[in-house]
């Protein structure tokens, strides 16, 4: 009788996750890019950046060198303590388009990387701003050109893709990238849907008058992370929100090196999530939860070998059109290689998650540097 229960209970999870994938990522997976024409908008570059002196100098030159012909790049310095400072004040100084904001540290709102883009912000002189990180950089010369084509009347934020580089025969580096893949997916498929929940900072872009509309960080202030993915949930509509995947939209990322890194950076995000609005913590829980125990069910039923040639059909089914659905997605964002470890990087993944959210009941990671 229980291990009935357990079947049949397998086989709805095996029915939400075939929603998920094929009617919801599939938006994403299956379809294609709107397509536009470049737009000659005057667009300000923004980059928040603390303790990023190395990283400023191997990437600055990127974004200097913009196929685009109206733009700044707006440098925000928050109370380093190494060189990022000079760095800036002399780029300030040989660059025209460049422009400095000193943040000193303020009681209120210290180490607040959101008291110091609101700062950014202001001073931008353009109304179209372009949001990336100082360990970061454009995947080509098109970047703001391939940004500026999803802007319109209507469309006033647009959310783009950020990827981290691969390293050869590192499981770790596929990990972080599949994780990346699979939020990309989920984000851009919710906003194809009408439901857009976050973006990341790395890669996003919006009109000034849409951070002023939602009083800027001010609902949020004190939480420390999400001032990209909290902006999001709270200022994106269908109606004003655009997807961006072409390859010369990406911005690359130097990814984690150790495990234990990784972890902690997950860990922080994952507090980010639990302030979304309500639709959004249902369905990425949901989505969770059917991923959990859909390998939980699956390894029960198996050991006890119940009905097991019904349960090898369902799990077989439920890979099959996973890995085609995310197999789409990886191909748009060029992400081909981490599908052939999906199955096995998917359990990681998994289990990582779940200790995630049992480290952070107990303790709470901190943000900014």
């Amino acid at each position: 009788m229980i291990l009935t229960i357990l079947l049949i209970a397998f086989a709805i999870i095996v029915f939400i996750q075939f929603i998920y994938y094929i009617f919801i990522f599939g938006k994403f997976s299956f379809g294609k890019q709107t397509e536009a024409n470049p737009k000659n908008l005057p667009i300000s570059i923004i980059v928040c950046a603390k303790n990023e002196a190395e990283n400023i100098k191997k990437y600055f030159s990127h974004l200097l060198t913009q196929n685009y012909p109206d733009y700044e790049i707006v440098l925000i310095d928050d109370a380093s303590s190494d060189d990022t400072l000079e760095l800036f004040e002399a780029y300030e100084k040989q660059y025209s388009n460049v422009k400095l904001v000193k943040v000193q540290n303020n009681e209120a709102f210290w180490s607040n990387k959101k008291w110091a883009l609101t700062l950014g912000i202001k001073a931008a002189k353009n109304e179209y701003l372009v949001f990336t990180d100082a360990d970061c950089y454009p995947t080509s010369n098109d970047w703001l050109l391939q940004i500026s084509t999803q802007f319109s009347k209507e469309k006033t934020i647009v959310l783009g893709y950020g990827a981290y580089e691969k390293v050869k025969n590192s499981f770790l580096n596929k990990l972080i990238r599949f994780e990346t893949l699979l939020s990309a997916t989920q984000y851009f498929s919710w906003a194809k849907i009408g439901r857009p929940y976050m973006g990341v900072g790395r890669n996003l872009a919006y009109k000034r008058d849409e951070f002023f509309k939602v009083r800027g960080f001010q609902d949020h202030m004190k939480i420390r992370s999400g001032d990209d993915d909290l902006f999001v949930n709270q200022a994106a509509t269908k109606d004003n929100t655009a997807i961006l995947y072409t390859p010369q939209s990406f911005t690359l990322s130097e990814p984690k090196t150790t495990f234990k890194s990784w972890f902690y950076q997950k860990r922080r995000h994952t507090t980010t999530a639990k302030h979304y609005k309500l639709f959004d913590k249902f369905q990425l829980g949901l989505f969770f939860f059917s991923q959990f125990w859909f390998l939980i069910l699956a390894l029960v039923l198996l050991a006890f070998q119940f009905e097991w040639i019904l349960v090898l059909t369902l799990i077989v089914v439920r890979y099959l059109f996973a890995w085609t659905s995310l197999g789409y997605a990886a191909a748009k964002l060029n992400e081909k290689d981490v599908m052939y470890w999906f199955p096995f990087i998917e359990i990681v993944l998994v289990f990582t998650f779940v200790n995630v959210y049992f480290r952070n009941l107990f303790s709470k990671p901190v943000h900014w540097k």
